[in-house]
């Protein structure tokens, strides 16, 4: 997992992904000894348990006391299952020894948590509670290490140490004098860092979700959902591209991860894509921009959304029927770029007889759609936010055991468990170094100093806060840091906007979500793409080039409903109708423009195609004049004569990506 969420929703394919991106950790995990994977399991099945019996108040247990005995169960499979260096072959001592120490370390303070609360824990005054306080600072970091690399590593240690050297910084970036160890034990005892919305929202609503997929990976729905896709979309002209889509918003819908997705899908579909006559740059680029869509995709979205929920206060379900218009919108892009460019051509869509025949998949996996159709219910409706993924799963247990190829057998039971633990541990292993920085930038009091200097930068004109803001996330989404960039622009691009434009909290935050995850298809960057890359076979640049191209809708709808909230249902209804249609007309002409092919237009002529992606855009933003002349030039160009159709070598291409 990235910091995007959870691991892949389905299993690679082995003979698609290159050796050097298939996942260690099985290889580590079966090269332990039996005990320590008995221990593992023991812990992870100790922590769901103990999860339930906390969020349900079946028995008394302080908050804190519950996270570090969460942080306990879990922290140490980070070390177990991620290498301590690259040629660490199996798992040493290099790897146990940080295992067992942050799991002792955990153990410490969930005993103390008590004076944690009543605030007689003070680490500064005691040798012993700063050496616990170092340790569990050092074990995290290198937590972040083993998860996300060096870079992460260094960027995190900068921003969480930010108030030692805060004294030396000029103008607004300027801090009074910090030492080492309050800084440190800051971080790690503080409710504004380590013991504060991060760590909170993974032990009391991320865990749900992560119990959730778990269970839909053991029981079956990756292979559903993606039957389903092929069922409903194999046989269209361009299918297996338009299969990738379906599927990709299915599996990202349950998983909220980009990365893994990449992997878990793409080896299943870029394939596809490639022997149906798509270039190998193209398959890449739309499994990238597929994939990346599931960090917005509802129900069940990225840790953004879950961190966005607590600190704003804006419950879980509000946010997410707020993404539903926004998602709709950026796969319907998608699909009409794939449309387009079958078109053009002549690209068909596979035979029937080669497909499963959609009756029979909903025969076989209908529990999953009652599931999810329950989830979204639990959320939206009844409001039950941290409880519904629990029942939830609850709900999936009962429809699976009364279905005969779905039952989840007792032999398979370690397996879920153990990937309840890997879910978590990597979950862990990302969330938590992000906040320090959280907590570098609090103990400081520099974020409301930032916010106040970007408004008076703004003053009426809140052009030049956007762009600081699309660049501070473009840079740390680049890094694929996408939890830390929120946190940061959340505590001081957020408010600036709020205030200088009056603009809606619901839409600030969630533009700046949006743009920490674009960063994985804008080059030259594009994690996403490069991933992609790699299966396919083509170049990385050439396709994270594409990627951009394809995803261009996704780059336009955060500043639309930035605009007009009534796209994320923060209007009236009919504004809300209003601008979705004439949004829906503006992603047909930007596809069309950027393809080159209009439905049931024809190809188009070359010097059309940049004057209707204007008109594509100056349609979809929320501004009636800015609109009716989008209309305008769409109409005007409509009269143009088609071009003469010229397909493109698609098959030739493919083969030389």
């Amino acid at each position: 997992m990235n910091t995007d969420n959870t691991s892949s929703a389905i299993e690679p394919n082995p003979d698609v992904v290159p050796e050097d991106m298939r996942d260690p950790s099985e290889d580590r995990w079966m090269s332990m000894p039996v005990w320590v994977r008995a221990l593992v399991l023991l812990a992870s099945a100790g922590g769901v348990l103990m999860a339930i019996g906390y969020i349900f108040s079946i028995f008394p247990l302080l908050d804190l006391t519950y996270y570090f005995l969460l942080m306990a169960a879990f922290l140490p499979v980070v070390y177990l299952l991620l290498p301590a260096w690259k040629g660490e072959k199996g798992v040493t001592w290099a790897s146990y020894a940080p295992a067992i120490a942050i799991a002792v370390l955990c153990l410490i303070m969930a005993y103390f948590a008590r004076q944690l609360v009543f605030g007689t824990w003070v680490p500064v005054r005691e040798d012993w509670q700063l050496v616990v306080a170092v340790g569990l600072y050092l074990l995290i970091l290198e937590g972040a290490r083993r998860s996300g690399g060096m870079v992460f590593l260094v960027i995190v240690l900068v921003l969480s140490l930010y108030p030692v050297y805060a004294f030396y910084m000029p103008g607004i970036f300027w801090g009074p004098p910090t030492s080492f160890a309050r800084t440190v034990a800051f971080n790690v005892f503080s409710n504004d860092a380590m013991l504060g919305v991060v760590t909170r929202v993974v032990a009391e609503t991320l865990i749900g979700f992560l119990l959730l997929a778990a269970l839909m990976v053991a029981t079956g729905a990756a292979e559903f959902f993606l039957n389903l896709a092929l069922a409903m979309m194999g046989t269209a002209r361009g299918g297996p591209a338009k299969v990738s889509v379906l599927a990709s918003g299915f599996f990202g819908s349950l998983s909220g991860s980009i990365f893994s997705n990449v992997v878990g899908t793409g080896s299943v579909t870029i394939p596809a894509m490639k022997k149906a006559g798509f270039p190998a740059y193209y398959a890449g680029a739309l499994e990238a921009c597929a994939s990346t869509g599931g960090m917005i995709m509802p129900p069940v979205m990225g840790a953004v959304a879950f961190i966005m929920a607590d600190f704003t206060g804006i419950s879980y379900g509000t946010i997410v029927l707020a993404a539903v218009i926004p998602a709709v919108l950026y796969y319907f892009g998608l699909y009409m770029h794939v449309h387009g460019y079958a078109l053009r051509n002549n690209i068909e869509g596979m035979a029937r007889e080669d497909l499963p025949k959609v009756g029979r998949v909903l025969k076989d996996g209908w529990p999953f759609l009652i599931v999810l159709a329950f989830l979204v219910w639990g959320l939206v409706i009844m409001r039950w936010e941290r409880l519904t993924p629990f029942y939830a799963s609850g709900l999936l247990l009962v429809l699976t055991t009364l279905h005969p190829k779905l039952r989840l057998e007792i032999r398979r039971v370690p397996e879920l468990f153990y990937q309840i633990s890997k879910l978590l541990s990597q979950t862990m292993g990302l969330l938590l170094p992000t906040s320090f920085i959280l907590g570098g930038l609090m103990a400081t009091g520099v974020a409301p100093v930032i916010a106040a200097s970007l408004v008076r930068m703004g003053g009426d004109n809140v052009v030049p806060v956007l762009a600081i803001g699309i660049v501070v996330c473009m840079i740390f989404g680049m890094l694929g840091m996408i939890v830390a960039a929120y946190l940061m622009l959340a505590l001081t691009l957020a408010p600036a906007l709020e205030q200088i434009a009056g603009l809606n909290t619901l839409a600030v935050h969630m533009f700046v979500a949006y743009y920490a995850s674009l960063a994985a298809i804008t080059p030259p960057v594009a994690l996403a793409a490069f991933l992609a890359s790699r299966i396919s076979g083509s170049d990385a640049l050439h396709t994270s080039m594409h990627a951009a191209r394809l995803g261009v809708v996704l780059y336009v709808l955060p500043i639309f409903f930035l605009f007009e909230p009534a796209l994320i249902f923060q209007g009236p209804l009919w504004e809300t109708a209003v601008w979705t249609v004439l949004n829906i007309v503006a992603v047909i002409m930007i596809a069309g423009a950027s393809e080159g092919e209009f439905p049931y237009r024809g190809a188009l002529r070359t010097w059309t195609r940049l004057p209707l992606f204007a008109a594509g855009l100056l349609v979809g933003f929320p501004e009636w004049m800015s609109t009716v002349v989008g209309l305008a030039i769409a109409a005007a160009l409509f009269f143009v004569p088609a071009a003469d159709p010229k397909p493109r070598k698609a098959q030739a291409a493919a083969s030389t990506g």
